[in-house]
């Protein structure tokens, strides 16, 4: 299939990267932080129910950045890395054609699949963002982290909540074709640090092959909308999850964005 390029955190080790990472020089849990296993709300729970109690300041592009973590939000041993390498990341084992007889409702399951590997590989798991957007990537050993601060003013975020929330029902598990090579894709919902209006977490792994030897890579995804504006972050690499630095940067990311848009400076990062 032919892609743009475009921004998005990819999560390869760098012994593979020459196989599996699409980089041109021309492209410009199943668990919570409170150790419990209630989930949090839900995009799909707050489905027709729009709650907005949040500042109503417009998000410029300054404020976004000032919104954006740091490497102690996230703590570890996280390296944040150049703009301009976080916004070439690609990871190969996204790209493939979803397998239509997986599904019993074939057609409009697939579709939903297939967008949700493309909006990974692309840079708008919540659509392209209608006003000012910033992105910081770090990386730890053989993982990648990205995180983005956009705003959705004219367009609906809580929309892709929605449906980023029918997920794990109708692509639990299904095929991805690319040339010759088949890969697995499962995705389960994960809970997330209740904070902002409304809330998706997903855990997306893809089994398959990296230089050729089997590899598996694990993502965990989520989104926070905070009034028309939204934080969406993607960690994991071929080693594992990245599970609990997602959930800080969830959680300190959150809440920078509500100063922001309150006229604050964000508070001190934890460390």
């Amino acid at each position: 299939m032919t892609r743009r390029p475009s921004r998005l955190v990819r999560v390869l080790s760098p012994a593979l990267a020459a196989g599996t990472l699409l980089c041109t020089a021309a492209c410009s849990d199943d668990g919570g932080t409170d150790g419990s296993r209630v989930r949090g709300v839900t995009a799909s729970q707050v489905a027709g129910q729009r709650q907005t109690p949040s500042p109503t300041a417009t998000l410029s592009t300054d404020g976004a950045r000032t919104a954006l973590i740091t490497e102690a939000d996230i703590e570890d041993d996280w390296t944040q890395v150049k703009d301009t390498e976080a916004d070439n990341w690609h990871d190969s084992l996204l790209i493939g054609t979803v397998d239509v007889s997986d599904f019993l409702t074939a057609k409009a399951q697939a579709s939903d699949c297939q967008r949700l590997l493309d909006s990974l590989f692309d840079d708008d798991l919540l659509g392209r963002p209608s006003g000012a957007s910033e992105l910081r990537g770090f990386q730890q050993g053989d993982s990648r982290l990205l995180y983005q601060v956009a705003s959705y003013d004219r367009t609906d975020p809580q929309d892709s909540l929605n449906w980023l929330g029918t997920l794990p029902e109708k692509c639990d598990q299904f095929t991805v074709t690319d040339g010759t090579e088949q890969r697995t894709v499962q995705v389960i919902e994960i809970s997330l640090p209740k904070v902002g209006d409304a809330r998706q977490g997903l855990r997306v792994t893809v089994q398959g092959s990296a230089g050729g030897d089997d590899a598996t890579l694990t993502l965990d995804v989520a989104a926070v909308r905070v009034g028309d504006d939204a934080i969406t972050v993607t960690a994991g690499g071929l080693d594992g999850d990245e599970n609990d630095s997602a959930q800080q940067a969830v959680q300190q990311g959150t809440q920078r964005l509500r100063d922001v848009l309150a006229g604050k400076s964000p508070a001190p990062s934890p460390n």
